[in-house]
């Protein structure tokens, strides 16, 4: 995955899809400055993690979506006011066009950006400390099992996680929450970078209305974004470099 250099145009056009990685390992002061821009709630909310990895966590979190949607949409981010779906999906509560959505696992987060299009992303820190077929029967649909087998074993953990971060972002695009029938639909998962929807049983053509992205934002590290939309390429930015600069300056 490449990282995009080039001055960030936050004028967003219809084609243009943002994925932002962060990592949580940032200096007591880029915190502090990020900590600003959050409300009481998130504050608070924040402060009664038993674990100060999750308190960065949720501090960097949130202070990262308020800044970059405050950019995005020309105003304070400290201005800026959430509202949740009936499965937690998290949106503006304003009319705009914008629409994101979060993830983190591990010790880094991304930030979808796009606009007018239902958007999911997850990001996961494989693990390899279970054994992956003995498991995949709860969480992957029949097509997907069989094509986790024809991978070699030690392909298996990288295949499962490939399945799972497109899976959540789906379902998490289509705000269905983890109530949605896994087994319902299907990806690939045979390659790291071609992501693809490859069954809607509820209805056969919806796959066509679906664009997948997969990536590996870090060693150990794999994403998954999915956005409602015929959109063909993501672009990749980093948010330290991006605070680092905006802090210095």
């Amino acid at each position: 995955m490449t990282y995009l250099s080039h001055p960030i145009n936050f004028a967003l056009a219809t084609n243009q899809l943002h994925t932002w990685v962060l990592y949580f390992d940032v200096l007591e002061e880029k915190k502090t400055f990020l900590k600003k821009f959050l409300s009481q709630d998130e504050i608070i909310k924040a402060s009664k993690f038993r674990f100060d990895k999750d308190k960065n966590c949720s501090i960097i979190t949130r202070g990262a979506l308020r800044l970059l949607s405050g950019m995005y949409l020309n105003m304070s981010p400290e201005n800026i006011i959430f509202k949740y779906g009936d499965y937690g999906k998290p949106d503006f509560e304003m009319e705009t066009e914008l629409k994101f959505n979060v993830s983190h696992s591990g010790n880094m987060a991304i930030i979808g950006f796009v606009l007018n299009k239902d958007i999911g992303v997850d990001i996961e820190k494989i693990k390899y400390d279970f054994e992956v077929m003995d498991i995949v029967d709860n969480y992957f649909s029949q097509l997907e099992i069989e094509s986790l087998k024809k991978l070699p074993v030690q392909e298996h953990n990288q295949g499962f996680y490939r399945c799972w971060t497109r899976k959540e972002s789906f379902i998490k695009a289509k705000s269905q929450g983890l109530s949605f029938a896994l087994d319902s639909f299907s990806v690939s998962l045979d390659s790291d970078d071609k992501a693809q929807l490859l069954e809607t049983h509820w209805n056969p053509d919806e796959k066509e209305s679906w664009r997948l992205f997969s990536f590996s934002p870090d060693t150990d590290y794999l994403g998954g974004v999915t956005v409602q939309s015929t959109i063909e390429q993501i672009e990749y930015f980093n948010f330290n470099s991006y605070l680092n600069k905006l802090s210095n300056s």
